[in-house]
């Protein structure tokens, strides 16, 4: 089978060879492809074939969130991981409104990092449960205050509302099963239910629903921080 081929967009070409370095210590993964901005990603992209890119936010010619914006235009494109500092948080958001499959902070573990390309490129949620409650920590603000864009769809049943809720508090499939005494199976069941009925493409986007839909609020999460 052939490996991972990913493709790093930064436009710090120290953080690109540390990646790439820990990327193509995996026999699994590949870097195929590197650029500096947006504009030359996209170049790039439509010359190569790649299952996942990292995609920095803020870069010169062309940002992060407009080549997440483009790329995914095709139905065909590659999943996207943003790659973020929290020095923009409004850029963050936007980038997963973009489309963006979730993200990952620049200092990220190794291990972390291989597990989420692999994770992204079998189609699963991105984001680890605990990064989920930090990106919502900050970018919470953003959404809070304004009217809700949608409401809780009916056909969500109770225990699939509270799944949906638990996975905008972070926690990860295996802590919603110890909650609520069922098993992972169960919860992954669950938990595709709530993609498909709130419309969302992945996992972060469904936690986004949570917010802009008020069932969720930032100062609750702050509550859940030991």
């Amino acid at each position: 089978m052939a490996p991972i081929a990913v493709a790093l967009i930064d436009d710090q070409q120290l953080v690109r060879a540390g990646f790439r370095m820990v990327i193509d210590s995996q026999p699994d993964l590949s870097v195929v492809v590197e650029a500096s901005d947006g504009q030359q990603a996209l170049t790039e992209l439509a010359a190569r074939h790649v299952d996942v890119v990292l995609m920095d936010v803020q870069m010169p010619k062309m940002d992060g969130i407009e080549a997440t914006r483009r790329l995914l235009a095709d139905p065909d494109a590659p999943k996207v991981v943003v790659l973020t500092t929290f020095d923009n948080d409004e850029y963050v958001m936007s980038a997963i409104r973009a489309g963006a499959s979730g993200f990952l902070l620049k200092d990220v573990p190794p291990e972390q990092l291989l597990d989420a390309i692999r994770t992204v490129h079998r189609g699963d949620a991105v984001i680890e449960a605990r990064a989920t409650r930090r990106l919502l920590q900050h970018v919470g603000p953003l959404l809070e205050g304004s009217a809700p864009e949608s409401q809780l769809p009916e056909e969500l049943t109770p225990r699939e509302v509270e799944v949906l809720e638990a996975m905008a508090y972070g926690l990860s499939n295996s802590e919603i099963a110890a909650k609520f005494h069922v098993s992972e199976t169960t919860v992954k069941t669950h938990v595709g239910r709530v993609l498909s009925k709130t419309h969302s493409r992945d996992r972060v986007q469904a936690v986004v629903f949570a917010f802009q839909i008020g069932l969720v609020r930032r100062a609750d999460l702050l509550g859940t921080e030991g």
